[in-house]
């Protein structure tokens, strides 16, 4: 896949990022909802990506990390911290990119959180609190990515 050139809101932080696979996938977690007011689309990055100017991280739970533009508050990525084969892994704001990253939407993470006013249309491959938490080996308390 080839590697795309993003920014933020503002133009502080620019982002170099190849996806790993040509897929989105949109999170309806409660933080997720918190972070972005509505839900966190992304890909997930290949290592090696790179960001360049005020980037703030936030450990946002036990297992993971959120960062941001320290300017203007854009998200930039999700990544997760726990150790295992999942560890590193980084899910970039698919907004920071024209078109979305150009990719299609395949995944949609905490399905039964979703709130009723909006809905995807097309098929996807959707996932429970319970399946979602159960596949990153997480414990059962909190309600969160």
């Amino acid at each position: 896949m080839p590697e795309l050139q993003g920014q933020c809101m503002c133009g502080a932080v620019t982002v170099t990022a190849t996806p790993a696979r040509d897929a989105l996938g949109a999170c309806h977690c409660d933080q997720c909802r918190r972070w972005t007011s509505s839900m966190l689309v992304t890909f997930q990055a290949e290592p090696g990506y790179a960001a360049l100017g005020p980037v703030k991280t936030f450990t946002s739970s036990d297992w993971a990390e959120r960062a941001f533009c320290a300017d203007c508050g854009s998200a930039l990525w999700y990544r997760i911290t726990l150790p295992g084969e999942m560890h590193g892994q980084t899910q970039m704001a698919a907004g920071l990119f024209d078109n979305g990253a150009d990719q299609s939407l395949k995944l949609e993470l905490y399905i039964d959180k979703k709130p009723e006013g909006y809905a995807f249309a097309g098929e996807r491959r959707q996932m429970t609190k319970a399946e979602v938490e159960a596949m990153y080996a997480l414990p059962e308390e909190g309600d969160s990515q």
